[in-house]
């Protein structure tokens, strides 16, 4: 904690810390906003309501899987503190095309002609911003912090992306039908005031041989992820990653129709959901971090997955429960907190995403820390490729099930037996570090 407090006070790290928060609370607020105010406003029908939230991560998602291998050699090859004031400025306009068109759809001018591609669109340009800063934030810490701040770096980096999403998404409940307005006026002024704290980040100039770019996308993506899976440690730190995410996507592509049409809860409680969400995995960041005491290491991480599989298992039975005594009508806040159960079903979710958290953290920083620096966006963005790929298909196949009638109750249970999967990764990763340590050790005999 010492450390943590240390890092805050220090204009190697604070700048950067601050600039991802403020990206991370308008990214949240304005896809929150929007996909809230499409399902409660919008659409009526739970199938497309889900089908929506499914093509709205999608499309976030997909810039990663197409443009991290370029994202990640201009992370390498130039200046990260040009690249991450670069994205910002751009940040402003592409805020201006998503608030237009959140201002339409509330408006009720061409909501399915031009508001709701519009708001779309600027979806799709928010996950290439994202794709560009995303193998900044974490490799820039080694060539900025000591080697044993970078865990802690690494903690902090994640507790506030998910400090900031919660702040985004406890705004985003009561705007996304009554006061969008307000919201996409928001959405500029805090893309102008990230640009301005984006120039106080010191100079991380490229660590290495300055190489030239491959313009080709798929023939650099392929030639990323091959280079950089040859290390045991990496290779199956990034496929528990993928699964991580994977996971995420899906519970959070459930989480708008399942409040809707399952709990009958109102946009402010679907938006409560996404907050018990990331204050969980803001806990399980921090909590991990003082577990391993700065050590880069994956020893919690199968049972931190395993736990969170058994409160998605919970979560499912709280919810057929529930779905087995349905309130008549929407339920505000208040209202919900107060129905039988809804603790229970809250405190289900916050087990979720504090495993999630514990799971998750030591594993990006084996990303940055098992590399040479000078290689160390081009891993994150390959982690990224990866990752984006396995949110896809996770996209894909919700949107499946919702379009062949699967209950969105029952694609809970995907989540669970996903979870499986990356606690056995995660053990292959423990048994991957064990023998690097133990390489090392006969090395310096």
């Amino acid at each position: 904690m010492l450390t943590s407090t240390h890092l805050l006070r220090r204009r190697r790290f604070l700048p950067l810390f601050v600039t991802q928060l403020f990206n991370a609370f308008n990214d949240n607020l304005y896809k929150t906003t929007m996909v809230l105010f499409v399902v409660y406003a919008v659409y009526s029908d739970p199938a497309t309501e889900a089908s929506f939230s499914g093509l709205a991560s999608g499309l976030f998602i997909l810039p990663f899987f197409i443009l991290s291998a370029l994202a990640g050699q201009l992370a390498d090859m130039r200046d990260k503190a040009k690249i991450i004031r670069t994205v910002k400025l751009c940040e402003i306009g592409l805020m201006m095309i998503g608030a237009t068109g959140l201002y339409m759809a509330w408006q009720g001018i061409l909501v399915h002609t031009v508001a709701i591609p519009l708001l779309l669109l600027a979806l799709f340009l928010t996950g290439v911003q994202s794709t560009f800063l995303g193998p900044i934030k974490y490799a820039i810490l080694p060539q900025h912090l000591k080697k044993d701040e970078v865990l802690a770096g690494t903690g902090l980096v994640e507790a506030g992306t998910y400090i900031a999403i919660l702040m985004g998404t406890i705004l985003a409940g009561p705007l996304a039908v009554d006061y969008t307005g307000w919201a996409a006026i928001g959405i500029i002024v805090i893309s102008c005031i990230g640009y301005l704290v984006s120039r106080q980040v010191p100079p991380a100039p490229p660590m290495g041989e300055v190489e030239k770019l491959d313009w080709h996308i798929l023939r650099a993506s392929v030639k990323l992820v091959r280079d950089t899976m040859h290390n045991a440690e990496v290779y199956y730190a990034i496929l528990a990653i993928s699964f991580f995410w994977t996971i995420g996507a899906v519970l959070f592509i459930q989480f708008p129709p399942l409040a809707k049409n399952t709990i009958m809860a109102s946009p402010e409680v679907a938006s409560l959901f996404l907050v018990v969400f990331s204050v969980g995995v803001a806990i399980g960041s921090v909590a991990v971090n003082a577990l391993l005491r700065g050590r880069v290491s994956a020893r919690y991480s199968p049972v931190s997955v395993i736990a969170m599989g058994v409160f998605v298992v919970a979560f499912y039975v709280v919810a057929k429960l529930w779905e087995a005594d349905q309130p008549s009508r929407l339920l505000s806040v208040g209202e919900f907190v107060a129905w039988p159960m809804a603790n229970v079903l809250l405190l289900c979710l916050l087990g979720i995403s504090v495993a999630g958290g514990m799971f998750v953290v030591p594993l990006y920083a084996f990303l940055t820390t098992r590399v040479s620096p000078d290689k160390a966006s081009r891993t994150i963005a390959a982690n990224n490729i990866v990752n984006s790929g396995a949110m896809v298909v996770g996209s894909l196949v919700a949107m499946g099930l919702s379009a062949a009638g699967v209950p969105i109750t029952e694609q809970i249970l995907l989540c669970a037996a996903m979870c499986l999967v990356s606690a056995w990764l995660a053990k292959r990763l423990i048994a991957a570090e064990n023998e690097a340590a133990e390489a090392v050790a006969t090395v310096r005999v």
